[in-house]
């Protein structure tokens, strides 16, 4: 069921959400008013250059290659003129929203190549945790890997295919396949090493050294079907990390699912427990 702009943002005033919900469009965007001061500036910068001596060292190519591509590191980006160099890659675009939204714009988003990402940034006292996701989060953490083609297409796929799943009652189930991937998502190419992409992983300084390093992470092998069937945490590590052996498997398994059949056959089982998976 669809919601309105107006009743939203009430849910989201009342659940003591910061950004400015009342400032919407139909679709959910607004303007990214690109007012920033002195001392968003320096958060920027603090957060990009803690986070950049990790995904260095950890995390896939393909991120690190659009990080290049888009530049986004010395100051606060200016969506418009990242959109520009996105679409010029592989089609996609970003446009500013106040922070969550609905799942039905998010993916009608998704499914015409254009991102969410918020328009507001954490706090200097924030920089280890937000209970939000903000700026930071969705720009750093998700847009570099939307330069690299196969997966920018598996993620229209998602948005396209999202609703459907959410009419069989699989929301959870598709919910925990975004989660798995484009959040903690890692990645290991036949004779490479262990690297990182998932955006929860990229914008956290703690968990993106224990997903990638620790003895302690729990790595499994990807599998669609097992992904789609296993619960998450959400204020807390991981208990399990899938890892693909590439994008290119990714964008097939999706592909090839037969999603009605598969959210018949488990949406009302207990989720699996990531830790035993």
């Amino acid at each position: 069921m669809e919601i309105s702009v107006q009743d939203y943002a009430r849910e989201c005033a009342e659940q003591g959400l910061r950004g400015d919900y009342l400032a919407c469009r139909s679709d959910f965007t607004v303007e990214q008013s690109y007012d920033y001061d002195d001392a968003q500036q320096r958060v920027w910068r603090l957060l990009c250059d803690r986070q950049t001596e990790l995904t260095q060292r950890l995390a896939h190519k393909s991120y690190l290659d659009g990080v290049e591509a888009l530049g986004l590191l010395e100051r606060i980006p200016d969506f418009d003129e990242v959109s520009d160099k996105l679409r010029a890659r592989t089609g996609w675009e970003l446009v500013a929203v106040p922070g969550l939204i609905p799942a039905q714009p998010f993916f009608d988003h998704l499914a015409n190549r254009r991102f969410p990402v918020t328009n507001w940034l954490r706090h200097e006292d924030e920089l280890d945790y937000i209970v939000e996701p903000d700026m930071f989060h969705d720009f750093f953490g998700h847009v570099p890997i939307l330069t690299q083609p196969q997966f920018a297409d598996f993620m229209q796929m998602y948005g396209a295919r999202a609703g459907d799943a959410i009419a069989l009652g699989g929301d959870e189930m598709i919910t925990r396949l975004y989660w798995y991937t484009s959040e903690f998502g890692l990645i290991q190419e036949p004779g490479g090493p262990m690297k990182a992409f998932g955006a929860g992983l990229m914008s956290s300084y703690s968990e993106l050294k224990f997903a990638v390093e620790s003895a302690d992470a729990h790595r499994v092998p990807f599998d669609i079907e097992t992904v789609m069937r296993t619960g998450y945490e959400i204020d807390k590590f991981q208990r399990a990390y899938f890892v693909l052996p590439s994008f290119e498997a990714l964008s097939e398994a999706f592909s090839a699912l037969d999603l009605e059949a598969l959210v018949k056959r488990w949406k009302d089982a207990e989720p699996l427990d990531p830790a035993t998976v």
